[in-house]
């Protein structure tokens, strides 16, 4: 059966967002969205993939249409989160991709439930905790959020996320990204900036990690670089890395004809059990 739906689950009477397409029948891929997006921003891969496998993106409690609850937000949460969003689909096994947030919770989960997933894709992300200069820089953007708007909070990241030449190449992407910036809640942004902030590292357990992995990475991100995916790439065995041209921390919406080719071509493998 073929599903294409957009919908809420309840989580401990905590209303998270998803949206689960394709045949049921399929592997299934879970999609985990990066700060300060949400599931929208794997449109792309969705509409690629749909076809083959089943695809679910889901809302991070507190982002897009997910409820943000009364827990102190952590990774762990976000992690625990993930569980139980797949106990609730009675998804026993998936193949899951994080992008920089979304990859801290994937390897997070990866590293306390791994008998759930079959593969893993990490995306402009790291295993390291924050150094004591990337928390203040967290501890920063929130009294930038605090007492100067999200509007330039928005400028500030949007320089980051996207490769300088997609100011003119990807107008409209931004302009999604900077809405769903701006609709975010101040409190979920600088309560999750904290989370981000006391995370711990995720490093000493990659050589744990057993399943296929794919590490994707813009050539030009600053916020997680190409450096950081190499890190991985050394720790956790047969790990394969690809670095994206012309792509910098959004690297799905920068250059999303590599981003899903390569995507694609690691899916075939592990589906064909050839990893």
């Amino acid at each position: 059966m073929r599903t294409t739906e957009e919908s809420e689950i309840t989580i401990n009477d905590l209303f998270i967002s998803y949206s689960d397409e394709g045949n049921e029948s399929n592997p299934t891929v879970v999609f985990i969205h990066g700060y300060p997006l949400n599931k929208s921003m794997w449109s792309s891969q969705t509409a690629a993939l749909r076809d083959t496998y089943r695809v679910i993106t889901y809302d991070v409690r507190g982002f897009g249409n997910s409820e943000a609850g009364t827990e102190e937000l952590s990774i762990d949460l976000f992690a625990t989160d993930l569980k139980r969003l797949l106990d609730e689909l009675k998804l026993d096994k998936v193949i899951l991709c994080g992008l920089s947030m979304g990859g801290y919770i994937a390897l997070r989960a990866v590293e306390i439930f791994p008998e759930r997933f079959e593969a893993l894709v990490l995306c402009d992300t790291q295993c390291t905790a924050d150094s004591q200069e990337a928390r203040e820089k967290r501890m920063k953007a929130i009294d930038s959020i605090r007492n100067d708007g999200l509007d330039r909070y928005a400028d500030q990241l949007l320089s980051d996320f996207f490769f300088t030449d997609s100011t003119r190449r990807k107008s409209s992407e931004i302009i999604e990204a900077r809405r769903i910036i701006e609709g975010n809640s101040k409190e979920v942004l600088c309560n999750t900036l904290v989370a981000l902030a006391d995370r711990s590292e995720t490093c000493s357990g990659l050589e744990k990690i057993e399943i296929p992995v794919l590490i994707l990475v813009g050539n030009e991100d600053r916020i997680t670089p190409p450096a950081s995916a190499e890190f991985l790439k050394s720790k956790i065995t047969g790990a394969v890395l690809h670095r994206l041209e012309k792509a910098a921390h959004l690297s799905n919406l920068d250059n999303p004809h590599a981003f899903n080719a390569y995507l694609e071509h690691f899916l075939k493998l592990v589906t064909a059990r050839k990893l």
